[in-house]
């Protein structure tokens, strides 16, 4: 699932996915559903690429929206 999650942001780069497209996508779950699956897949990527939970700098979060990838974030 993380691979297909990485898979779906890194499709749009420096583009902000709704939160709801992602877990359609990736999960199939309809439009709307309260989840916190997405988060806890969000954090296992952070993890992996080795971000700083209160500063990450390749997948940022667009707050009641969704999630923002950027590949190459200036450091």
């Amino acid at each position: 699932m993380e691979r297909d999650l990485l898979w779906a942001l890194a499709q749009q780069p420096g583009e902000v996915v709704d939160s709801d497209d992602l877990l359609q996508e990736v999960w199939g779950y309809p439009p709307g559903l309260n989840t916190r699956t997405l988060d806890v897949h969000i954090g296992r990527l952070r993890r992996k690429l080795g971000e700083n939970g209160r500063n990450p700098r390749h997948i940022l979060t667009v707050r009641s929206v969704g999630y923002r990838f950027d590949p190459s974030p200036d450091t």
